[in-house]
């Protein structure tokens, strides 16, 4: 019998999801995109009254008002979509996984109906990358700072055969002191705080850390809590950031690959400074 399972099993295609299926997709978080042709005065508004954490704000630029979009406050709560008359729309895919906090904000001109932010790039991730900052594998701790395990659930899903997350050589560690890496998930409690600091110090350099969600990212629902010390940054500096509540795995695996490809290109420009221009280089 059990010869027979193992038979079928094998004989199944693989369900694994290809690379290019799995950076920048962000289907099922429910975040929000506008469609700054459909955008209005009286939509933005709309979309300031109903967002329950303010990451849709009104400002003021050169007396022309324009929408903001912090994705590090965003808890996908879907909203903004129905009073929004199909300006704001559920997003298909999400470039912005890993980046710095500033880069987790979009901007659009309400009178011009055009955005102000420039598009990001896509995503580009390379096993390469990964070897030549840590070697052969990169190892992460994941720290849950107070989380309400919504994180956890989508970050546990990443070891299972559909996303496969070895196959980037990258595993999960049980001891800070073998990670490359701290993935810090909930806003930080003050009865956490001094564990995320004591679990930060004991991760050997070089070191990265990755704030998870809306509550890692900004704090979430819960940053005016009297038992909330704040974001992860609060506490520990942090290296890039991935918005959602929760993210999906690629989310995840999109912004730990994009993590790993901005720390690769700052440590290249780095070791490029320190060695100055080549002989073969013109004066």
């Amino acid at each position: 019998m059990i010869f027979e399972v193992i038979e079928r099993s094998l004989r199944q295609p693989n369900r694994v999801i290809p690379v290019e299926a799995l950076l920048g997709n962000c289907d099922g978080s429910r975040m929000p995109e506008v469609i700054a042709t459909q955008l209005t005065p009286a939509i933005a508004q709309k979309l300031v009254e109903v967002c329950p954490t303010m990451a849709f704000r009104i400002e003021e630029h050169d007396r022309r008002p324009r929408l903001k979009l912090s994705y590090g406050e965003c808890i996908g709560c879907g909203r903004c979509f129905e009073p929004s008359d199909r300006a704001v729309v559920a997003a298909k895919s999400f470039y912005l996984c890993g980046h710095a906090k500033d880069r987790l904000v979009r901007i659009w001109d309400i009178e011009s109906r055009s955005e102000v932010t420039p598009l990001q790039p896509e995503p580009k991730a390379a096993r390469g990358q990964i070897d030549s900052l840590f070697g052969r594998a990169l190892n992460i701790r994941q720290l849950d700072s107070g989380s309400c395990n919504g994180c956890e659930a989508e970050i546990t899903a990443l070891t299972n055969p559909y996303y496969d997350l070895e196959r980037f050589g990258i595993h999960f560690v049980a001891s800070p002191k073998h990670a490359d890496m701290l993935l810090v998930t909930g806003p930080v409690t003050r009865n956490m705080a001094n564990a995320v600091k004591a679990t930060y110090e004991a991760v050997p350099f070089p070191k990265l850390v990755v704030a998870v969600g809306a509550c890692g990212c900004s704090g979430g629902i819960f940053v005016s809590s009297h038992a909330v010390v704040g974001p992860v940054e609060a506490v520990i500096p942090v290296d890039g950031y991935i918005p959602g509540c929760p993210p999906t795995p690629a989310m995840l695996v999109t912004g730990i690959l994009e993590v790993l490809r901005r720390c690769t290109a700052k440590t290249v420009h780095r070791s490029s400074d320190r060695l100055g221009p080549s002989s073969n280089d013109e004066p």
